[in-house]
């Protein structure tokens, strides 16, 4: 069994090397960089460049549980196993959220500027918090997006994909992570949120930076809590239907910090997972034949492609933190009380134990671990997925001829101790018009008129139950009138022949009937 290597104050002696151990100098890295001999470091080149890489050398090394250094060379675990993931994560009373038990905190080796502080300072949410007040405070954010009408943000995301792809679709070639993937889950999420005034591009790269470690992390994050707190002032003086305004107004009891703190866990981890899946699915589909040639022949649904992203390139590589309850054992390593752990994703998701075979399709396997897992498992998952699934759908449908401009060994990554994303995916395709962003995404601007009757129910009033009568505030839609057919020369109508069954319905009614339900669940 091994420690983290113990070079900071508050650590207990025992658990430091002999003197005289070769384990307690200093050495140098692959990089050149000065590091504690036996241990490796969660930032710097080799874990920017090659994170997959490190995790199996740390998994070669250590086992299913590996002593790391974070930013700092502060010392903490590193969880590669996925059963150990998983009882890590299912058991707060031995791993706590609560940051405040970090000894490398309490005894100042962690100063609160720190690279990581706006991940680990603590703050009064559900992240932070277990047993009831975690409870208390989930049940708010769960009961709150639990109000979210999905259908309507299938609009969004399909009027959003609109209104980006226009913006390129003239120019016959694009960079779909800074054009596409990095704005859709934005702009999708401040409209759930209630505060669509807000969008901006600073505010899409300060979300990006608070969780990268940089040292613009915490001016970062003070311009998204600016923003934010705005906006649970202006709901607590006027509610309106949005997510700010539900849990404000939630039984819980929020107070206003507590709100916006919410608020920002909500907007970062939603804006973050969706932007690098969406990225890493536009990737597999263009690159990889397994999908692009089961995408065009039906055989796997875009749903099934993103499940199958969520295994291979989950959009956190890592979650920090836990901190030790007590002393412990974990994957074979004493844990001291008091230390911290990270949740190994990507690594997880790897795991020979559950996955031997790591090119072999996961269709219809949701083990992996890409939203974390127990009490705090993402809430918001799904919406993600809806995000994803329907944004790349509209993009596809808007341009199928998609093709990667560059060769695939040369795009490039950048990453952080919790994110691996895409900086660009440059694509070409032919140029097409702008669509009308109110309309359904199609690969053309336009529709031939209908040369057919279509009897259409009329559209439901919100806030109104189907068949209600009409509130004396709601004034009725106003009704569209049936066209008139032009009138037609009588015909003699040929006889059928006796038993012969009249045909009811032409060639083409059943194609149109699935579309009218693939219109309905794509939200438009």
């Amino acid at each position: 069994m091994t420690t983290p290597y113990s070079h900071r104050p508050g650590t207990d002696d025992h658990a430091a090397p002999p003197p005289g151990c070769p384990a307690h100098g200093m050495v140098a890295d692959a990089f050149g960089d000065l590091a504690p001999a036996g241990l490796r470091r969660l930032y710097g080149p080799e874990a920017e460049n090659d994170p997959m890489g490190l995790y199996e050398k740390l998994r070669a090394e250590h086992g299913s549980v590996a002593p790391v250094l974070l930013h700092g060379d502060v010392p903490a675990w590193l969880v590669l196993g996925h059963s150990e993931n998983l009882h890590m994560t299912r058991t707060p009373s031995q791993f706590s959220r609560d940051s405040r038990r970090w000894r490398a905190v309490n005894d100042g080796s962690v100063p609160p500027d720190h690279p990581l502080a706006p991940v680990f300072t603590w703050q009064p949410i559900c992240v932070f918090a277990d047993g009831a007040e975690h409870e208390r405070l989930r049940g708010a954010v769960t009961d709150s997006i639990g109000r979210i009408d999905h259908r309507g943000v299938r609009r969004f995301i399909n009027r959003y994909s609109n209104r980006l792809v226009n913006d390129f679709c003239q120019d016959g070639k694009a960079d779909l992570v800074s054009r596409f993937a990095e704005h859709l889950p934005m702009m999708v999420m401040i409209q759930i949120l209630g505060m669509p005034e807000e969008y901006s591009e600073q505010l899409v790269q300060a979300a990006r930076d608070m969780i990268k470690g940089t040292e613009t992390a915490v001016e970062s994050n003070a311009y998204v809590m600016a923003a934010l707190d705005r906006l649970v002032a202006r709901r607590r003086a006027a509610p309106q239907e949005d997510f700010a305004s539900w849990l404000v107004e939630h039984p819980a009891g929020l107070t206003d910090a507590e709100v916006a703190q919410h608020l920002r866990l909500v907007l970062i981890a939603a804006y973050e997972t969706t932007a690098n899946l969406i990225a890493n699915v536009l990737r597999m589909v263009l690159t990889d034949p397994r999908f692009r040639a089961q995408l065009s022949g039906g055989h796997m649904t875009l749903p099934e492609a993103v499940e199958q992203t969520l295994w291979d390139e989950p959009p956190f590589t890592t979650i920090f933190g836990r901190w030790a309850v007590g002393d412990t054992e974990l994957g074979g390593q004493r844990i001291k009380a008091g230390d911290a752990l990270v949740v190994g994703i990507a690594a997880a998701n790897v795991d020979p134990v559950v996955r031997p075979d790591v090119n072999a399709s996961m269709q219809g396997n949701r083990a992996h671990l890409a939203f974390s897992g127990g009490p705090h498992e993402c809430p918001g998952q799904d919406i993600g997925r809806a995000i994803a699934d329907t944004g790349i759908d509209a993009l596809l449908l808007r341009l199928p001829d998609l093709q990667l401009a560059v060769p695939e060994e040369d795009l490039r990554w950048s990453a952080s101790l919790m994110s691996r994303h895409l900086k660009e995916l440059p694509v070409t395709f032919a140029a097409r018009p702008p669509q009308d962003v109110a309309g359904p995404p199609s690969a053309t601007p336009g529709y031939a008129p209908r040369t057919e009757w279509q009897v259409a129910s009329p559209r439901p009033v919100p806030g109104r139950p189907a068949g209600s009568p009409p509130s004396a505030t709601a004034p009725e839609p106003t009704p569209v009138p049936m066209p008139v057919p032009p009138p037609v020369a009588a015909q003699t109508e040929p006889t059928p022949a006796a038993g012969a069954i009249p045909q009811q319905r032409g060639p083409g009614a059943p194609a149109r009937a699935w579309r009218a339900v693939v219109r309905w669940w794509r939200g438009y």
